[in-house]
């Protein structure tokens, strides 16, 4: 089967053409949608892209979880379709009650840039079934507002509940509380990360690795364990 990942593209998206690009690669087909749309077009797959919707104002993501496209979205991840949000896609999901808890300005005031080192902390969900528990893998982070923060009952569920995806490993680069760098819900379909899965999927175009510069390509499993978990649910 040929399966279709939808990538939405809001005002201020920067990264959406990337993700298509990873999808791609992934063996599925990508498929651009609008945020202004209440149409998936019939997609199997979700990503919410990086960027800086609308321009971060109030709260970056906030306004974004209110585009009218969202209404879809919600829908899709109540019925289980695997969703991914990357950066500000992260953002879009916390605002959007997808996930839990919020994220605000990286606590030194400024916008940072790194191959940042991840722990896998939740290998049972959609995105991350082709990583093990307490693997060590390298995403690029890009972000000026993904400081994680959550009440101590919030907190305390999540981390009772196994909803962590991933911990900064290393460096906490942002003030992030417990070194959350991602989450899950509880069906673990919905999945977001501060991270960059889709900038390291390509040799020569991703983190350097011990074997060269440039050839990392953790990234890439996201999106084809995305494919397989898709595949599987079809069979």
């Amino acid at each position: 089967m040929t399966v279709r990942v939808g990538v939405i593209t809001f005002p201020g998206s920067l990264d959406d053409g990337d993700a298509q690009r990873a999808v791609r690669l992934a063996g599925a087909e990508p498929v651009a949608l609008w945020h202004g749309s209440h149409d998936l077009d019939g997609v199997d797959a979700l990503v919410l892209p990086g960027g800086f919707s609308y321009g971060d104002y109030l709260r970056a993501g906030a306004i974004a979880a209110l585009a009218p496209i969202m209404s879809e979205v919600k829908d899709a991840a109540a019925k289980g379709m695997p969703i991914l949000g990357i950066c500000n896609g992260f953002q879009m999901l916390v605002e959007a009650h997808l996930l839990p808890g919020g994220l605000i300005r990286n606590a030194h005031q400024q916008f940072i840039r790194r191959d940042q080192r991840l722990v896998v902390e939740n290998a049972d969900t959609a995105w991350t079934s082709e990583f093990e528990v307490g693997q060590e893998i390298v995403i690029p982070l890009k972000n000026a507002d993904g400081g994680y923060i959550a009440s101590a009952d919030t907190l305390a569920r999540i981390n009772g509940e196994g909803l962590v995806a991933f911990r900064y490993a290393g460096v906490n680069p942002n003030g992030s509380i417990d070194d959350i760098a991602g989450l899950t819900n509880e069906r673990g379909n919905v999945v977001g990360l501060m991270p960059h899965p889709e900038h390291a999927i390509e040799p020569g175009f991703g983190p350097d690795t011990a074997a060269a510069m440039r050839s990392g390509v953790d990234g890439l499993k996201f999106f084809t364990a995305a494919v397989s978990a898709v595949v599987a649910s079809a069979a």
